[in-house]
């Protein structure tokens, strides 16, 4: 099988430490600003701002204004990935995954800097682990990177792992099983309009990443996992 994984919220957690690393980016970059507590808070409300679900988005590419491709936020990038920490034992995960003979893929959007998803699979050690990195939004739209998927891999079972199950809906095809992994950070927000779960085919729901190889057992049965 194809399985591929969104990494923010899903193969680690880079939520919690966003007010921090904020701190720590104004720290290095404007050490004379004074309240740079309150700075971060305010650069963290605002941030999770581009958190909110975005239904049938990255329909085209995106490229984010220009202060948000600045020296500091490619600052708080770095210490953010430096803060952030896998979820449940991912790496593991991973290469269990391929030991086991599936194709694993890195499936997630750009950035505000360009190449820092690279370079953020690459500080956390995952980048290696995987068999091929894809990622959307600057140059291809998720459309278009589900297709080059279909191009390279062909019509294999696609198991799709993502904390935001938004990107999910009119997409796929009829050999594409949807698995949302239940991140709280983001859950909050599917839990306000859990209706639109029923516009997702194929939609398997788990809150712990070793739950994909039950996932991965009942696709071979044709069963799915509880909503």
């Amino acid at each position: 099988m194809i399985i591929a994984f969104d990494f923010d919220g899903t193969l680690v957690d880079s939520y919690s430490c966003i007010e921090e690393a904020f701190k720590r980016a104004l720290e290095k970059r404007y050490r004379w600003l004074p309240g740079k507590a309150l700075w971060a808070k305010l650069l963290t409300k605002i941030e999770l701002q581009f958190e909110r679900p975005s239904l049938g988005g990255h329909k085209k590419t995106y490229k984010p204004p220009f202060f948000l491709r600045t020296k500091f936020f490619e600052t708080w990038f770095i210490e953010r990935a430096k803060l952030s920490k896998p979820i449940d034992d991912a790496p593991e995960l991973l290469k269990r995954l391929k030991e086991e003979g599936h194709t694993v893929i890195s499936f997630s959007a750009e950035d505000f800097i360009d190449g820092m998803k690279v370079k953020r699979l690459k500080m956390a050690g995952m980048y290696d682990l995987f068999d091929d990195v894809i990622v959307f939004g600057r140059e291809m739209t998720l459309d278009e990177a589900f297709w080059l998927v279909r191009e390279k891999y062909g019509d294999e079972t696609f198991i799709w792992v993502d904390d935001k199950p938004w990107r999910f809906i009119g997409r796929g095809d009829e050999n594409t099983e949807f698995v949302w992994y239940y991140f709280p950070f983001t859950a909050r927000f599917v839990e306000k309009n859990r209706e639109k779960l029923a516009l997702i085919p194929h939609l398997h729901v788990i809150r712990d990443l070793w739950s994909l190889f039950d996932v991965i057992e009942n696709v071979r049965k044709g069963k799915r996992l509880e909503r």
